[in-house]
């Protein structure tokens, strides 16, 4: 068995919750060995600045290019990054000197694959430099720029997780900003794709409403009636119908559909949103799970879970039930994508981003 490294893995993603760190022992393929998991919360200030990004990065037509504060904010969100690696170390009595690499993904503001282009603020060099660590940063990049997706990267580790369920076909389902699914088939085949908005639209409509960042416990949606007739009208989007793999941009959806409606109406209606386009995934998918496991953010909503038990034919479950901690995983994924990096081996396949082969990817960093 090729040697077992120790990696910390730091996820931002597209989320404005804070940084995700988790530690995991693996040697990039069957082995894995869990270890603990924080959540460093970005301030007030500082989702303020990621969102403002956002806006900023809509002009950008490469991936280097960094206009108005982006500079700035990569920088900030670089020093964020490192002072979390060291809040995580002082936690969890982690000697640095037994981290191998560190799997920086950074904080993506913007994602256009059909322009071959997709953005990370995040700087690897400058953050093996602050923390006098190795870094494997810009996973997506290689993938892009052959034509593939460049999303979701998770499958490949949801597959290495698969190993200990008995359940196939089996759907994992991982609800952020975005929404995506991994599919394992009996025979091991793996698809993967975004299947539409995840809690984005849920939280910007709740926060542009209360100031709050979330739905918290799904209050708001439980109050509210789905306007059934705005909901067939987002679901007729022609996103759902097109043939995986395929990804999308945070902004590709926004929460103008349900401008007219109440907090709690428009919380309802966009809960249910999520909840049936990831329904709509079995549409491109060879059979109908037998279990869907449910990771990120949104498994803690019951409204958005209990819209989802309605929506798809298959057991829904936290990835609790199955051990998982639906939190640590996609940093537990950067990771292992970190480890596959080192050792040369893909991180994305045709079946999952629709590059032309297997694909390699990330940068190495020395400190």
């Amino acid at each position: 068995m090729p040697k077992c490294l120790v990696a910390v893995g730091l996820m931002s993603g597209t989320s404005m919750d804070g940084i995700d760190v988790a530690l995991l022992e693996t040697d990039g393929e069957d082995f894995v060995s869990r270890g603990p998991f924080r959540t460093y919360p970005y301030s007030a200030d500082q989702r303020a600045r990621l969102a403002k990004s956002l806006s900023e990065a809509r002009t950008l037509t490469g991936r280097f290019e960094r206009p108005g504060g982006l500079g700035v904010l990569e920088r900030d969100l670089t020093s964020w990054h490192a002072d979390a690696v060291r809040s995580f170390c002082e936690d969890t009595n982690l000697d640095r000197s037994d981290i191998d690499v560190v799997g920086f993904h950074g904080h993506t503001i913007l994602h256009r694959p059909a322009n071959r282009l997709t953005v990370q603020l995040g700087d690897g060099a400058l953050l093996a430099q602050l923390t006098g660590l190795s870094v494997v940063s810009d996973f997506r990049a290689a993938d892009v720029a052959v034509g593939g997706e460049g999303a979701p990267f998770v499958p490949v580790y949801h597959r290495a997780l698969a190993g200990a369920i008995a359940a196939r076909p089996l759907a994992f389902v991982n609800i952020g900003g975005v929404a995506n699914i991994t599919y394992i088939g009996r025979d091991g085949q793996l698809l993967a794709f975004d299947t539409g908005p995840g809690n984005a639209l849920i939280d910007d409509w709740v926060f542009g409403h209360t100031g709050s960042p979330v739905d918290l416990d799904g209050r708001y949606a439980l109050s509210g009636r789905i306007d059934e007739r705005l909901l067939d009208d987002l679901m007729s989007d022609r996103y759902f119908f097109q043939r995986p793999p395929k990804s999308l941009d945070r902004l590709r959806f926004k929460t103008d559909a349900v401008a007219g409606l109440t907090l709690e109406d428009g919380a309802a209606t966009l809960t249910a949103f999520t909840a049936r386009s990831i329904a709509a995934a079995v549409r491109h998918l060879p059979e109908n799970p037998q279990a869907w496991i449910v990771c990120g953010g949104g498994r803690r909503n019951p409204a958005l879970m209990g819209s989802l038990e309605i929506a798809v034919k298959g057991l829904v479950m936290p990835s609790e039930a199955q051990g998982l901690n639906g939190d640590s995983l996609e940093g537990e994924a950067i990771a292992y994508l970190a480890v596959r990096s080192l050792r040369g081996l893909p991180l994305s396949f045709p079946s999952t981003t629709r590059v032309p082969a297997p694909m390699p990817g990330g940068v190495h960093h020395t400190a």
